[in-house]
């Protein structure tokens, strides 16, 4: 059985929302990844070997601190080693290749942060759709309950007034007819808020579970006072993509620039072909790397990380021409159920008042049976569309304030 007061309950549990959390998650792996460009390098290397080739036989003896004046240089004979050796490295200038590389992971993580919130918001605004869909569905049962409770009871008037003799057959089959078509629409809402109910637990990530709806525990929606698409938090991502791809370009043009590293390394040398040797050294040094020629790759990859670019900022474009038409479309809907809701008030007020009239009508003869029914057909129609106005409305506010980046209620996110 659950209780939903708030579309904040979803949010935990639905895997779209999971999804987007492991997104960042991988987002912060790549930070994680540049971050280790800044950092040395080091690593340890042990080696055993055995030769008789004359240069590396000849090598190893003088590792170990073995050589004599009897050793024959064209022929050392056999020599074995055991090699341990730790290497430290440290990249000291790459063009800003790493920097612009960092700096591309932190706006990819930002974008990453940015999507999460538009699932989020986008969830929030399909529970509130769900939410209403369900109330409305009810709402229908109900309406469609009452009128088949109406068309019985003027059916039980009906077959007493034939029995007395002061109504035809034909009148009393009308009204059968009419009683048999509003149990299928009956039958009909019913499944409907089935239906409803089960997609409600598809958006809560949830299977097999009973639906009750706590609808006057749900605080009131705010309208936004000046809606405007700033917080929209795609456009938000798309700003950090484009500072990302920014970045890129500079990562790429780094390529034209050498590189420098500093290392150094100790190693330990070890034998036991020639007694029991052993010989330990250490190396370090500068290192500068320029790429003369590679063919263009560089240049390549330049012109691309540019392509990439311009084709965000057309998007960016894009986007916001978007965000802006589906704010005022929200705002004109918005509009229209709220007009819409005060008519429907109306049409019900003025419809059950008939409603009640051609009942006490029919009853002492002055109405025919299809009158009655146009009655109560105008009336279960006019409390649909009531109910549809309201749960539109509802909806309408929901769109709105997924439009212009805001979560559903304002105690939280």
């Amino acid at each position: 059985m659950i209780s939903c007061a708030c579309p904040e309950f979803a949010l935990d549990n639905n895997p779209d929302t999971r999804a987007a959390m492991e997104r960042i998650t991988a987002a912060e792996a790549d930070l994680l990844a540049a971050r280790a460009a800044f950092y040395p390098q080091l690593g340890v290397t042990v080696e055993y070997n055995r030769t008789n080739n004359p240069m590396y036989s000849f090598g190893n003896i003088l590792n170990q601190g073995l050589f004599t004046n009897t050793i024959d240089f064209n022929d050392p004979g056999t020599t074995d080693a055991i090699q341990a050796k730790g290497v430290l490295q440290y990249r000291i200038y790459n063009g800003g290749r790493d920097a612009a590389a960092m700096d591309a992971a932190i706006n990819r993580e930002q974008a990453s942060v940015f999507d999460n919130e538009t699932v989020r918001l986008q969830l929030q605004a399909n529970i509130v759709r769900a939410f209403c869909s369900i109330v409305q569905a009810e709402e229908v049962v109900t309406a469609r309950q009452s009128a088949l409770e109406a068309i019985s009871a003027s059916l039980a008037v009906a077959q007493a007034r034939f029995e007395e003799g002061s109504l035809l057959k034909e009148e009393v089959l009308n009204l059968e007819v009419q009683q048999a078509r509003a149990e299928e629409r009956l039958i009909h809402a019913r499944h409907c808020l089935s239906l409803a109910q089960r997609g409600f637990l598809r958006l809560l990530g949830l299977q097999g579970a009973a639906v009750q709806l706590d609808a006057q525990g749900s605080p009131a929606q705010e309208i936004p006072a000046n809606p405007d698409i700033n917080r929209r938090p795609e456009l938000q991502a798309m700003a950090a993509q484009i500072r990302m791809l920014e970045a890129m370009v500079r990562q790429a043009e780094g390529g034209h620039a050498p590189t420098a590293d500093l290392f150094g390394s100790y190693q330990v040398d070890r034998g036991a072909e020639f007694g029991d040797g052993s010989g330990n050294s250490w190396t370090t040094g500068i290192r500068l790397n320029y790429a003369l020629f590679n063919g263009g790759r560089t240049g390549a990859e330049v012109e691309r990380a540019k392509a990439l670019l311009r084709e965000a900022r057309e998007k960016r474009q894009h986007l916001e021409l978007a965000c802006t038409l589906e704010m005022e479309q929200a705002v004109l809907a918005l509009h229209q159920e709220e007009e819409r809701l005060k008519v429907t008030a109306k049409m019900v007020t003025s419809a059950r008042e008939s409603a009640r009239l051609s009942r006490l009508r029919f009853k002492e003869g002055l109405l025919l049976s299809s009158e009655l029914i146009d009655t109560e057909n105008r009336l279960t129609d006019a409390q649909l569309s009531h109910s549809l106005a309201t749960a539109s409305r509802t909806i309408a506010i929901a769109d709105l304030r997924r439009a212009v980046g805001l979560p559903q209620f304002n105690h939280g996110k």
